[in-house]
């Protein structure tokens, strides 16, 4: 049976267990982090001496920092220049980049030489110099490399490569700006390749070396089965952090057995009962690392805060205010007034110092990788139109995060067209202010996918996430989901389905439907399109038919053929009757199954404002059909694809 001073023993002995120091029985924390590689996109295990995202700095070298955006693009600063990594290769210490001004524009704005100057880079022989000259005369021209830039001057510009005598174009000297960039010495850019040939071979990038002591001097502490990395206090000492401790060069597996036996002996005097006094001078003796223990079981919501911080910082000034958490509840006056709530968490109407009302959203904790956060800031940032929401600032205090919005005094979309019941509370609006706030939708979303430098793809329009300010003006708002792409990119990989059932595109949760791209997007606005005329509250729910209660846009299609109306609740007019047709017919070309089918959402505008007339009939939905074997409407639908 076991004596009560015993029991006492062995409570003390789970106690000492679970706080004793980490060198004792938890593994070095520093070394499970520095342990982890950074991965972004097709980049993988790329570990020291890069750092960035997962890897702190403590995990690196100082000019290794690298970022990952939207888990696509890897980029790294060196000096002035931003560049994107399109490759590391560890065990050879090179990589390959190309200069981020250059990607989207030939004709950058940034008129500097390509220089890595007073970094640990340096050009590998395989690279070739390109000298590009800016704003020249026509009569410089050199057959094949010339291109336009539409920068407002519409002059000439050209290249030249290195080994070609630019003395043999003299009239290059009188050329406004000459810059010098670098390629890969495979690049083929003779005089017939022209620009094209120009765009592929600064897309492709060119190669650089690192010094590879960095990486000989981390071999020796990975074989010792530690991780890399420099002090913490002093980044100019290499540090190899180890599951006992941290160590100047090797883990010390010496040491490490010397603490396994001193583990042993401590729990031999527990159990013949003279654990306890021992177990009070070893906490005594050892409270930093104690405190330090305890402290770690929140290290990973500090690391998610770091790589948040991190975010925010290569994004620079972006022109908003940063509020502390004590902002937040003076603003609120304490959270005083909720206006919504969803998964992400609550929104409360507030009033900053100006008098004016903000919308403040507060996310929950719960969310610790920040990853909405970051998503809101990183996409709606870059924005500024119309019919799209105004983020005015942020708070990122700890743990805890807001967003803080323009109000918008009507509320969401949805409290107008979602429920019947809410009519009696709720000002109705005409099919004229509908007509006009589906096509302010529109004219956002053609924002978001053509009027940024980086194309936006939303992935959640729903009634719930539109707006609606004072003049009934809507706002498209939300970017929790969003993802970032090139402008030339027309489709894009993503790692898990996002968005709203109901309004989700077929490909978005199942690639044999097509890929994934701006189409998703013009797919939910032709369901809420479809929801904001009205059609979807009109289908009968007692219908024997099992497609009209699964596939209840079939059934609205159905109607539009009968020509006699679609029998919408307020349609009193002719005109209200063709703005209902003409809503009904955009949302049924919007929700075509296969992506190519679908216009663009600029070629959704052109319906929603052209004549009713020229307006073809869409093609039948058929989510029952093969992606494969589906062939209607192919034909129809290429005049519907031009951007």
């Amino acid at each position: 049976m076991t004596t009560p001073s015993s029991f006492l023993v062995l409570i003390t002995l789970v106690l000492f267990l679970t706080t004793l120091p980490q060198s004792y029985s938890q593994k070095n924390d520093s070394f499970s982090i520095c342990s982890q590689s950074f991965s972004c996109g097709t980049l993988t295990n790329v570990s020291y001496p890069f750092w960035g995202g997962n890897r702190p700095k403590f995990c690196g070298i100082d000019g290794f920092k690298i970022t990952c955006m939207q888990n696509q693009n890897t980029s790294i600063q060196v000096g002035s220049q931003k560049f994107h990594v399109l490759n590391i290769n560890q065990n050879a210490s090179t990589m390959r980049m190309v200069r981020t001004d250059f990607v989207y524009d030939r004709c950058s704005s940034n008129f500097t030489n390509t220089s890595l100057n007073a970094s640990p880079f340096s050009f590998l022989p395989t690279v070739q110099n390109v000298s590009i000259f800016y704003n020249c005369s026509s009569e410089n021209s050199i057959v094949g490399n010339t291109f336009t830039c539409q920068n407002g001057s519409k002059k000439h510009a050209f290249y030249v490569v290195n080994g070609t005598q630019v003395k043999q174009f003299p009239g290059l000297q009188n050329c406004g700006v000459r810059i010098q960039v670098q390629v890969s010495h495979d690049a083929v850019l003779d005089s017939e390749g022209g620009v094209v040939a120009l765009k592929k071979a600064l897309d492709e990038g060119f190669d650089v070396r690192y010094d590879a002591k960095w990486s000989s001097e981390c071999t020796a502490c990975k074989e010792s089965g530690g991780a890399c990395g420099r002090n913490e206090n002093d980044s100019a000492q290499f540090s190899c952090y180890c599951s006992g401790g941290t160590y100047d060069s090797v883990c010390s597996t010496h040491k490490n057995r010397r603490k396994n036996k001193v583990l042993k002996l401590v729990l031999g005097f527990v159990a013949t009962g003279f654990g306890l006094p021992l177990i009070a001078v070893i906490i005594c003796r050892n409270k930093a690392k104690v405190w330090k223990f305890i402290s770690t079981r929140f290290s990973k919501r500090k690391r998610n805060d770091r790589d948040i911080e991190a975010f925010l910082e290569t994004q620079g000034s972006l022109g908003l205010k940063r509020y502390s958490f004590s902002d937040v509840k003076k603003m609120t006056d304490s959270f005083k007034v909720k206006i919504g709530e969803g998964g992400y968490g609550s929104v409360y109407k507030g009033k900053i110092l100006n008098g004016c009302c903000v919308a403040v959203k507060v996310l929950n904790e719960s969310k610790d990788n920040g990853e909405e956060f970051i998503n809101e800031v990183a996409s709606i940032s870059k924005t500024s139109h119309v019919n799209i929401v105004t983020l005015l600032g942020f708070c990122l205090d700890g743990s805890r995060k807001a967003l803080i919005y323009e109000f918008m005094s009507n509320g969401s979309l949805e409290k107008y067209i979602k429920n019947k019941e809410a009519e009696t509370t709720t000002q109705s609006l005409s099919w004229e202010r509908l007509y006009q706030i589906a096509i302010g939708i529109a004219k956002g979303l053609e924002y978001l996918h053509k009027g940024c430098n980086t194309r936006i793809l939303h992935f959640d329009i729903k009634p719930h996430n539109i707006l609606l300010d004072e003049t009934y003006r809507p706002k498209i708002s939300d970017f929790g989901l969003a993802k970032l792409s090139a402008r030339d990119e027309s489709i894009i990989s993503m790692s898990n389905a996002r968005g709203t059932i109901g309004y989700v595109a077929p490909e978005v949760w199942n690639k044999s439907f097509g890929g994934v791209s701006h189409k998703s997007d013009v797919y939910s606005y032709g369901m809420m399109l479809l929801e904001m005329v009205g059609g979807m509250k009109n289908i009968n729910v007692e219908a024997s038919r099992s497609s009209e209660i699964y596939f209840p846009h079939l059934v609205i299609y159905k109607k539009l053929e009968q020509e006699s109306g679609l029998g919408l609740d307020g349609v009193v007019s002719t005109e209200e009757n063709e703005i209902a047709k003409r809503m009904t017919m955009v949302g049924l070309w919007c929700i075509q199954t296969i992506p190519s089918h679908r216009p663009t959402i600029t070629r959704v505008i052109e319906m929603l404002e052209g004549s009713l007339d020229k307006l073809e009939m869409p093609p039948k939905p058929d989510l029952s059909s093969s992606p494969i074997s589906t062939t209607e409407s192919s034909t129809a639908s290429k005049s519907l694809n031009s951007v």
